[in-house]
């Protein structure tokens, strides 16, 4: 038997497995069953939690699709989580993801994960682009609530460009006041999700560079609020950037 734990970050929802002592077989074909959500657990991506030389943990993220992914930041807060409900490190960690290391925190119930350093947004007349530990594509839109996100964002992950580029996550994004409302079609998943944490960061930088948002920006997903934090260094490049926003454990289980 494996046990196995139910994460959610903002409706972005995960499996968790400690691997710690290496037992679990990570198989593409098994990593795809356990995220269907008729046939499986139900995720958008399964994360395993691993020991790693000089870090508190390693983190290593799956698709929904069984495939491994690039940096996910709800997944990552989810993970901090997991790590500290697993006793693995009190308030403050250095962990390692497929991106490099990352700081992270637990303050007041909220998890402030420090995202890689960004340094260079592609501007053009119809979309923006950075990565933020993951590719996005960003298009400003209006009424984003009620915009086609699955048709609009599979026809732009699927077109030519993208797809010799390696592929890319796609988030609309609808300026609200001081903040953002953002809503992602993400690749490996194939599907809007409730939420994207690199998106929201990748939304939030870009926003400052359109529009002159300040740190910290707010953020409404279809799962909640998120906040994200950074410090710009250049006309296109940040650091100290912290995604901010809650983790917590829905059930637990055997498979």
């Amino acid at each position: 038997m494996q046990k196995f734990y139910k994460y959610q970050g903002t409706g972005n929802d995960f499996v968790m497995i400690d691997n710690r002592d290496g037992s679990f077989e990570a198989s593409q074909q098994r990593v795809g069953s356990l995220c269907d959500r008729r046939f499986g657990i139900g995720a958008d991506g399964l994360i395993l939690i691993e020991n790693a030389e000089g870090f508190d943990f390693k983190m290593v993220y799956f698709n929904a699709d069984g495939n491994e992914g690039s940096m996910c930041g709800n997944g990552g807060r989810c993970a901090v989580k997991f790590a500290s409900d697993l006793n693995i490190f009190d308030n403050e960690t250095l962990f390692i993801a497929v991106d490099g290391p990352h700081q992270a925190s637990i303050e007041n119930g909220l998890i402030h994960l420090r995202m890689m350093d960004v340094n260079g947004v592609e501007v053009t007349p119809e979309y923006d682009f950075l990565n933020t530990g993951s590719p996005h594509y960003i298009q400003f839109v209006e009424d984003v609530r009620n915009f086609n996100v699955k048709e609009e964002g599979s026809r732009i992950r699927y077109a030519e460009e993208w797809v010799k580029r390696g592929g890319t996550n796609v988030n609309f994004v609808e300026p609200v006041d001081d903040g953002l409302i953002v809503r992602t079609y993400e690749r490996g998943v194939e599907d809007e999700t409730f939420s994207c944490g690199t998106g929201v960061t990748a939304a939030a930088l870009d926003a400052h560079v359109k529009y002159g948002h300040s740190s910290p920006v707010s953020i409404t997903t279809l799962g909640g609020s998120l906040k994200v934090s950074f410090k710009p260094t250049g006309i296109h490049s940040f650091s100290d950037i912290f995604l901010i926003g809650p983790a917590e454990k829905v059930f637990e289980g055997e498979i």
